[in-house]
């Protein structure tokens, strides 16, 4: 069977940065989704680019979404920062901003992991504060944070087309993040997807576990009834998606063949659009590490190579796929132009 081919957008933030002369810091703990409140006509621009290409599918501006970080948001008209109360509006906006930006086409809801959330970020090591360093003080921010999108948007089962737990770098997390959107009956009607990252030379996540692990507890049934529509990668190395795609291909045949599955879920990719650089979050700027060499061939060439090879190897009913950090909607043009 060939899987269905859909093309997801690129990384929004360093769009931004690079296209807009938009500047991050720690007096923007928002990220992207400070132009909700400081710009949200250039946020539009920026996610028009995507829904020009066109992208088949596009991300909200919510990825950093959390009431702390718009309690720490400062603006005329809240100068002493963003009250709970007033959040929804905003949130609401990102929706309806995405709507406009794709022409009609498909909404994902973007819903990072807590670590996403810190200053600095901390998504890549899984490395957390105390009072969020288990599976239940997770699940708990996670719920709180469903909530919030829960009454932010009216309509959700019609204006979204998918939830996007992303970039998740601990195992607890992932079942944490499953739970508590299964806990907000108002989302539990949209199509999900959950995926992880590897951000460094091994093949496990930041915190430690296999991706075994990580495929079994973003699919098991046990863990959470609300099984996903598709699981993925992102945030991660063009040139390490075979190796770690090879895993989840077995995994889920093993999980079919022990009857805890009974299909193959979708699959999600969208690697970093970088060549070779990581990012510091220290320094707050993507280097490229030293002694390390540039990617090989151009990132578009590369991924098609991974989309087209685990095709052909899997039963993947459908491979969404675009880039995260560094991916332009040049490059997301480019991308299209091979796979369809």
């Amino acid at each position: 069977m060939s899987s269905k081919i859909l093309i997801l957008d690129g990384g929004l933030g360093t769009s931004l940065e690079a296209k807009y002369g938009i500047t991050f810091s720690r007096s923007t703990p928002l990220w992207s989704s400070d132009l909700l409140i400081s710009d949200p006509s250039t946020l539009l621009a920026c996610q028009k680019d995507f829904g020009d290409v066109p992208a088949d599918v596009l991300l909200t501006a919510t990825y950093q979404v959390s009431l702390h970080g718009f309690a720490g948001t400062r603006s005329d008209e809240f100068p002493d920062g963003i009250p709970a109360d007033a959040v929804p509006r905003f949130v609401n906006d990102a929706v309806t901003i995405a709507q406009e930006a794709t022409g009609g086409r498909r909404v994902a809801l973007s819903c990072g992991p807590y670590g996403a959330c810190m200053i600095p970020g901390q998504e890549y090591s899984g490395k957390y504060d105390a009072e969020h360093d288990s599976a239940a003080s997770l699940e708990a921010w996670h719920t709180q944070r469903m909530q919030l999108f829960s009454r932010s948007i009216p309509d959700a089962t019609a204006r979204l087309g998918y939830i996007a737990l992303e970039t998740i770098p601990r195992l607890d997390e992932i079942v944490a993040m499953r739970r508590a959107l299964a806990a907000a009956p108002e989302l539990t009607g949209v199509p999900y997807w959950t995926a992880c990252l590897s951000p460094g030379e091994d093949l496990k996540l930041p915190d430690g576990n296999t991706i075994e692990a990580a495929v079994e507890a973003m699919l098991d049934s046990k863990l959470c009834s609300a099984i996903p529509w598709g699981i993925g990668i992102n945030c991660t190395k063009v040139h390490k998606l075979d190796a770690m795609l090879r895993i989840f291909e077995s995994t889920v045949t093993r999980m079919i063949d022990d009857g805890r599955i009974s299909s193959w879920p979708s699959l999600v990719l969208y690697p970093d659009g970088t060549n070779g650089e990581i990012y510091n979050t220290t320094t707050q700027k993507w280097e490229l590490p030293e002694g390390s060499v540039q990617e090989r061939g151009p990132w578009e060439a590369q991924l098609e190579e991974v989309v087209k090879a685990t095709q052909e190897r899997g039963k993947w009913p459908t491979i969404l796929v675009g880039g995260c950090c560094k991916a332009t909607s040049d490059d997301i043009g480019r991308l299209r132009s091979r796979l369809l």
